[in-house]
């Protein structure tokens, strides 16, 4: 039998434990940090800089010493450097996107205020105790929708984990105490519902914009493409036009058109990061019959705006800059004018999500399937439900009209 002759080893062993990592920092030197608003002003002291929200979970460090011994889950006692500390920060930072180190980074000042306000002790701040987080959230009630102060707490336990501390609150107690505030939350706190977008919304906005100017072309595409993929109008465009990454953000060569087993078109996006999946995540629409078909707006944009592979999938060309990204806001103030001056509903960019969601359960699409689409782990996309009669006829009735449909793919073929 052969055997695979052994490699002698190096004379110079490959180091594999404390390699430099990659800066995560930009060039640029960041902005100075606003201000703190009145009644959000916490007390000096150097644990906790004035620095950026997003840099509080890691600038504002918790009084429980590092130097001093740390029990782990065993009750061994273990010891770890600064210059550890500081490995294990750059290591977790990044796991955070910007906006949700923003929040997080809000809940933690709104906390350490309200123990500044309580005269509660350095040492007594963190590891939090069960009580001190349901009196800062019960305090919190009144002021705060529910998701906020669910954020809150979020934030406080990225804290705690970022920073080495043990996180000891009872789930189920925790659970009690923030559906209690949300039921407590000021009616100015909430939102009115978004309405969503409709095909005839979709058909009235082809009307109104000139495919055959730039930004109309492009706006017009990212809307369709949008709202038949059941996306999220933040991951086709850019919150920046100065802050394009195309490891990040969707460009040209991230369009594959495909054909399944039977001959039926899919175009396939892939886009390279979002939230939930730093890996990247696949979306999905169809060539559809009338204007609203998103691969014909797409290909127009495309015949309106040239560019490279590496572009931003929706450039577009700037009367005097040249060639852009599509910025998120572009898009909605686009919404914004059209909605205002037609008299339309209350139209946001998350309306794309709600009205391609509702397109696809009113036209019969089984719910597993939509949500498959619109990539949902669980069935949080049951809140974007209207007009529950109509979803639901096809299955209310005693010989449903997907009965057809169900009975082909569920019952093997009779040999």
């Amino acid at each position: 039998m052969y055997t695979k002759p052994c490699t002698a080893p190096s004379s110079e062993p490959r180091c594999q434990f404390d390699a430099p990592l990659p800066s995560s920092t930009s060039q640029t030197p960041p902005a100075p940090p606003w201000p703190y608003r009145p009644g959000l002003t916490p007390s000096p002291s150097p644990l906790r800089p004035h620095c950026l929200v997003k840099e509080c979970l890691k600038l504002w460090i918790p009084s429980y010493n590092h130097s001093q011994v740390a029990h782990n889950t065993h009750g061994d006692e273990t010891q770890t450097s600064g210059e550890q500390l500081n490995c294990i920060l750059e290591v977790m930072g990044p796991s955070w996107a910007k906006k949700t180190k923003e929040t997080y980074g809000a809940g933690l000042l709104a906390y350490q205020v309200f123990c500044d306000a309580h005269d509660i002790p350095e040492p007594q701040r963190a590891p939090i105790r069960a009580n001190t987080l349901l009196s800062f959230l019960s305090s919190c009630a009144g002021s705060y929708p529910g998701s906020a102060l669910a954020n809150f707490t979020a934030g406080l336990r990225a804290w705690h984990l970022l920073h080495g501390l043990p996180w000891q609150i009872n789930a189920e107690e925790l659970k009690v105490i923030l559906e209690g505030a949300s039921r407590l939350a000021p009616a100015s706190s909430k939102r009115p519902l978004r309405e969503p977008f409709r095909v005839d919304t979709l058909e009235l906005f082809h009307s109104l914009l000139d495919l055959e100017s730039h930004r109309d072309a492009a706006i017009f595409a990212c809307l369709t493409v949008v709202f038949y993929c059941v996306g999220r109008l933040g991951e086709f465009t850019v919150q920046s036009i100065k802050l394009f990454d195309p490891m990040k953000h969707i460009t040209r060569a991230h369009v594959s058109h495909l054909h399944n087993l039977n001959g039926l078109p899919v175009t396939k996006f892939r886009i390279p990061w979002t939230k939930a999946s730093p890996t990247g995540e696949d979306v999905q629409c169809a060539p559809l019959e009338g204007v609203t078909n998103p691969i014909g707006a797409l290909k127009c944009h495309f015949r309106i705006n040239p560019a490279d592979p590496d572009a931003h999938l929706f450039t577009w060309k700037h009367p005097t800059s040249g060639l852009r990204p599509l910025s998120r806001s572009e898009v909605t103030k686009c919404i914004a004018s059209l909605t205002a001056a037609h008299n339309l509903p209350n139209l946001k960019g998350h309306s794309l999500r709600i009205g391609g969601t509702l397109h696809y359960l009113l036209h019969g699409t089984p719910f597993d399937v939509v949500k498959m689409i619109g990539r949902w782990a669980g069935d949080s996309f049951t809140i974007y439900l209207r007009q529950h009669a109509m979803i639901l006829a096809p299955y209310l009735n005693d010989t449903p009209v997907l009965l057809e449909f169900f009975m082909r793919y569920t019952m093997p073929p009779v040999r």
